[in-house]
């Protein structure tokens, strides 16, 4: 089974070696960020959407033109691909997958990316990689690429520059397990199994949230652009960069053990974005418990249920397992034992009782089990859940994420 794999390195560079990095970068976001531009001045006019062939024929006349004539010292090759990145983000809002696309703003960081395999050389052996227009550049090795190359991309984390080297390499698949498991996420407890385990959460944001506050306030009564201001707000970029770091290695280290466990793998539908929309309101309509549901938004984010969800699709797919997920309506409410489903078997966050055959065990436990109840069912016949009509969300049919 062959797959796309990326490694990524942190690079050593030099100060003429940096200095190319930021101007390319700057280059592939001035390109997005014109293209951009010129497709809102056409839709504003009545015209139809400019296509990627199109928008790349005037890319070439940017680059010959007196006025930038810089884009020209960036490789060709990787103004194209931003070019491609603003398209496939019209796609994606015309098919109603995302948002409309924003500009990319100069404290972003910055990336860009080598698609043609043909012009990279990779030297393991000394650590180092040559790029077009960047010559021999050296990273921190810290394991082996694997696979046929396929496309580097180079992007920008606070002070430190990273590659990502994008590989397809045949996968053989790990031994065959043929456990079943149902997870229900949560805040108190990040992970509950249905066999009455859990994992406890990281809440990587709160442990830093006070340090955090601390160094805004100083930035906020900086004067902007001064010496000051950028110390301190590579101070906060610094912390930032540290929560997501330490959020993404829970992460990985929780889907792999999981991923390698079991065959089967059922979680909720759930719908994050929509959990953790601000209650704020309008002027006219203001919203009701603003700062209390703005704290729970704080702390759903800060679980990273949506990468928690994606790492264990990829991963159960390598291992020849599945992921299945499925509706989340009253699976802590459901009575494992009789069927019963009532607000009242769950009168507190975590305990469950059944109020018809007395059943007791905790909240997060009874609502895996149901998901693992609930992933069997569509397993075996693909049914719709059937749920009350009053609820938003439609029946979720069988999601066989990381299987083809």
């Amino acid at each position: 089974m062959k797959q796309l794999q990326a490694f990524e390195y942190e690079l050593k560079y030099n100060g003429e070696e940096e200095c190319s990095l930021r101007k390319f970068a700057g280059a592939c976001r001035f390109v997005f960020n014109k293209a951009l531009a010129i497709q809102i001045d056409n839709y504003e006019a009545g015209n139809k959407y400019i296509s990627y062939v199109s928008m790349a024929k005037q890319l070439t006349q940017w680059r010959n033109s007196v006025e930038t004539p810089w884009l020209s010292e960036a490789p060709c090759h990787s103004l194209q691909h931003a070019l491609k990145d603003l398209d496939r983000a019209f796609k994606n809002f015309f098919a109603k997958r995302a948002n409309f696309p924003r500009f990319k703003r100069k404290a972003q960081g910055g990336s860009f990316r080598y698609p043609d395999p043909t012009q990279i050389k990779l030297d393991q052996n000394n650590s180092r990689i040559f790029l077009p227009k960047l010559g021999w550049l050296h990273y921190r090795k810290s394991r082996e690429v694997l696979g046929e190359l396929r496309n580097v991309t180079i992007k920008n984390r606070g002070k430190k520059w990273f590659i990502s080297i994008q590989t397809e390499r045949e996968i053989t698949p790990a031994q065959a397990v043929t456990t079943a498991i149902g997870i229900d996420v949560g805040i108190n407890r990040f992970a509950t199994m249905n066999d009455g385990s859990y994992i406890a959460p990281l809440n990587s944001f709160k442990k830093h949230q006070s340090r955090l506050r601390r160094h805004q306030k100083n930035l906020s009564r900086k004067v902007k652009f001064s010496q000051n201001s950028k110390k301190e707000k590579d101070k906060v970029q610094k912390i930032h960069i540290g929560i997501a770091n330490a959020r993404k290695d829970f992460l990985h280290k929780i889907t792999t053990t999981i991923s390698k466990n079991h065959a089967l793998v059922c979680i909720e539908d759930l719908q994050v974005c929509k959990m953790s929309k601000s209650s704020s309101g309008t002027k006219e309509k203001p919203g009701k418990n603003v700062r209390q549901k703005s704290g729970l938004n704080r702390n759903i984010l800060d679980q990273g249920w949506g990468m928690f969800r994606s790492q264990l699709a990829y991963k159960l797919h390598w291992n020849s397992g599945m992921l299945l997920t499925v509706p989340p309506q009253n699976t802590s409410r459901t009575c494992p034992n009789c069927k019963h489903v009532s607000e009242d078997n769950r009168k507190t966050q975590a305990l469950f009782k059944c109020v018809k055959c007395k059943y007791e065990n905790h909240a997060d436990v009874v609502g895996a089990m149901n998901i693992l109840e609930r992933g069997h069912r569509l397993l075996a016949c693909g049914e719709r859940v059937h749920l009350d009509r009053s609820r938003k969300q439609e029946p979720t049919e069988v999601s066989q994420l990381g299987f083809n």
